[in-house]
């Protein structure tokens, strides 16, 4: 999936979703200049994770980053954010420009390689409301982000690119759930910012 003009927006046709893809946020130099700063910056941390009684490291880093005050919590985690730091605040005020929302949190994820993945989840955690717009942006090497409904036989694979951005809107948590899976692909680094709106 190529873009012919910067921050052309791709959407799709699938049931009671919302989703726009631009796979050109950011051009290719200024993404990889972002990719880097995100990398030497950040002070990514490793939480134990419980799935099905057993607890193991996460496999992927974190970091939190948001308004003081707002924790944010999921799959038994809860995590403080930072306060928010200039490479941010730069990243979030161009999707904001795009998504003309004002979001309150980030969620930063480092797939350091393709053994790091998330596995299938809804961001519906109830602190972000009934119809939460999430933004990710995508730096680094490409990954897979594959969507599945809830109850019919309706799927979607994206394969976001560096410097990309995916919103999803309206109830797409409700009847959607996504991931990134494992690969046994010789793939580099990615890091990926999840913007959401903490009620």
């Amino acid at each position: 999936m190529n873009s012919l003009f910067p921050q052309e927006k791709i959407t799709f046709d699938l049931p009671d979703a919302e989703i726009e893809y631009y796979p050109e946020l950011f051009s290719s130099a200024k993404a990889h200049e972002l990719f880097q700063l995100l990398q030497k910056e950040i002070p990514w941390q490793q939480d134990d994770i419980t799935v099905f009684g057993k607890t193991h490291a996460q496999p992927r880093l974190t970091s939190l980053y948001g308004n003081e005050g707002k924790p944010y919590g999921y799959s038994g985690i809860i995590m403080q954010p930072h306060a928010w730091s200039p490479l941010i605040m730069f990243i979030k005020e161009e999707v904001e420009k795009m998504c003309q929302e004002n979001f309150t949190t980030v969620l930063l994820n480092n797939y350091r390689d393709g053994k790091d993945s998330n596995g299938w989840h809804a961001d519906n955690e109830k602190e972000l409301g009934r119809n939460p717009v999430i933004a990710s942006v995508s730096f680094g090497a490409e990954r897979t982000f594959q969507l599945k409904h809830n109850s019919l036989d309706a799927k979607q694979n994206i394969v976001l690119q560096n410097g990309s951005l995916l919103i999803m809107r309206g109830t797409t948590q409700h009847f959607w759930k996504h991931q990134i899976p494992k690969t046994t692909k010789q793939i580099g680094t990615r890091i990926n910012l999840t913007f959401r709106i903490i009620k």
